[in-house]
């Protein structure tokens, strides 16, 4: 039989060096696993429990493989779950591609089930996923789709999704029979300009008289990019802090490091700052979350830039696409005297939060426990609220792991599908397999938790460590500073999350800990599993985390008479 447009898709994706499509099934999508089949498994097809999870196992895949990731999903429903984890890739620029199954053609606008075609009062698909895409297209004739496929694809690897839209009887249609036309797997690094002289003169300028600081971006981690930053680091005699999203980009305990940089950042830094004479961003935007705290030392000194897009704060900004070869351009220009040796990293001075009285465990008690733990190059993804900012702030990352937190969209749920995703990247890695370790908050397990059931159902090295206060606690927190503490919409009845996991799966390594002398065996043997473990942490609701916007809003009001 002649090729149907599933199966050029199919071979396509493969031929990109992509080895697994996330997706849910449905009756729009199944000529697309159908493909599948036939050609094999290569790529291999995941089946996740939403579509929301899909979409963040290909946001995950692409983070840590530094190429594309894929999701399929079917019409109606499961499109629309998908816009959620597709606006995570488009604020944070990561590339994925969305093969998205729509009703046949012919029934376009003629009450066909899950239509959205735009057309009698339908939802416009093409309209929608235009908001948090780069690039997307409706596939009405298979002549057309090679070049739809490859300037989807480019579109992507300029960082953030594109979007196919698919009807089904295109899907079934046979391919042209004409030569197809080479994809190429990444786009055309963007030379640095001649601008990145102005760069160098200002750092030379600020070395002359005093220090420079850099602040690092995810960037570093996507363009694989951390030798020449820790190059760089080193030429400069440079402090450097970094994003809340890089922590895996320099060493946590490297020369001049001085923690994270924002709502969740340390002192540190802001010393640095203070006393430098230039700030230089590599691969680093400084969204709100990054810069919270900062403002008035940025405004005072020069703030220099080099990235694939400029910071939000004004700054001298060169664009560089490939952080690798910016970086190595920019060392040339540098003087090559050598730079003393930046000192060694002391212990980062914690924010000072409020003791807590109620049960559980401190969330201190327990990141730093975790980080004692943490098996050799593990990899971290963390998910949004009390736990998200206490893990940024007090977790140091070990080396040759990846870090990851969602702070584009900050969905809540994103971690678990995200950290299956690169579990499945990350498995057969050439420098061996990697463990990941999802923390995130029983709020946001309550949301997408149960795509554990995909890392069962694979035996991934995953380990889920589920910190349990029974509330969405970070609105708690927000209640109680911000409405007087009047009420509370956010507790929840007390549920028994590793009781409850451990019945689901009796084969499961799953535990509880409510007690602080239980934490650090529990933690070995759930980084000692070979598939995937779960781990129950009991925590106070009621303890406010390291974040900057609640502890100055409890000094402001010590500070009211």
């Amino acid at each position: 039989m002649p090729d149907r447009v599933v199966d050029y898709l199919t071979e396509a994706v493969s031929a990109l060096g992509v080895t697994h499509i996330f997706g849910v099934d449905g009756a729009n999508i199944e000529d697309l696993y159908d493909a599948i089949f036939e050609a094999g498994g290569r790529p291999a097809g995941i089946v996740a429990k939403h579509e929301f999870s899909a979409a963040t196992m290909a946001d995950g895949y692409a983070r840590s493989t530094g190429g594309l990731g894929v999701v399929a999903a079917t019409s109606g429903g499961g499109a629309m779950n998908l816009v959620a984890g597709l606006a995570e890739s488009y604020t944070s620029r990561v590339p994925v591609l969305a093969l998205v199954g729509q009703p046949p053609t012919s029934l376009e606008g003629r009450g066909a089930f899950q239509d959205s075609s735009g057309l009698a009062e339908s939802i416009d698909a093409t309209a929608l996923f235009t908001t948090v895409s780069r690039y997307c297209a409706r596939v009405t004739d298979p002549a057309e789709l090679r070049e739809q496929f490859a300037a989807a694809v480019a579109a992507a690897q300029e960082g953030g999704p594109a979007v196919l839209l698919l009807p089904k009887d295109v899907q079934q249609q046979a391919m042209p029979a004409t030569a197809t036309t080479p994809v190429t797997t990444a786009p055309p690094a963007t030379p640095a300009t001649a601008s990145i002289d102005a760069i160098a003169e200002e750092l030379a300028a600020a070395r002359r008289t005093g220090k420079v600081v850099i602040i690092a971006g995810d960037q570093v981690a996507r363009d694989n990019a951390r030798a020449e930053l820790a190059e760089l680091v080193t030429a400069l005699d440079a402090s450097i802090g970094l994003a809340p999203d890089a922590k895996d980009v320099y060493a946590n305990t490297g020369p001049g490091y001085c923690g994270v940089a924002g709502s969740m950042g340390h002192a540190e830094l802001l010393e640095a700052l203070t006393s430098a004479n230039a700030c230089l961003l590599v691969g680093a935007r400084l969204p709100v979350t990054a810069r919270a705290g900062l403002e008035s030392a940025i405004a005072d000194i020069p703030l220099l830039s080099i990235g694939a897009l400029p910071p939000y704060p004004a700054a001298l900004h060169v664009t560089g696409r490939d952080l690798a070869a910016t970086i190595s351009d920019l060392l040339t220009r540098l003087d090559d005297t050598p730079a003393a040796a930046p000192a060694p990293t002391a212990d980062l001075t914690p924010m000072p939060v409020p003791g807590a009285a109620g049960p559980g465990l401190r969330y201190r008690t327990v990141v730093e426990a975790i980080q004692r733990e943490l098996p050799s190059g593990a990899d971290i993804f963390a998910d949004a609220g009390n736990t998200g900012a206490s893990v940024v702030h007090y977790l140091r990352v070990p080396e040759g792991g990846r870090f990851v937190v969602a702070l584009g969209m900050g969905g809540m749920g994103y971690a678990f599908g995200a950290g299956i995703g690169s579990a499945f990247a990350r498995h057969d890695a050439a420098d061996g397999p990697h463990r990941t370790i999802v923390i995130a908050g029983d709020g946001a397990f309550y949301m997408h938790g149960m795509e554990l059931h995909t890392a069962v159902e694979h035996d991934l090295p995953i380990t889920f460590v589920v910190f349990n206060n029974n509330a969405h606690a970070m609105c708690v927190t927000r209640e109680q500073l911000y409405y007087r503490d009047r009420y509370s919409f956010n507790r929840f009845r007390p549920a028994h999350l590793g009781a409850g996991i451990a019945a689901m799966f009796p084969d499961l390594p799953a535990r509880t800990v409510d007690d602080p002398d239980d934490l650090t065996d529990a933690l070995r043997g759930s980084f000692a599993a070979t598939g995937p473990s779960f781990l129950e942490i009991l925590c106070d609701p009621d303890e406010i985390p390291p974040f900057l916007p609640f502890l100055s809003t409890i000094d402001a009001a010590r500070s009211t008479p």
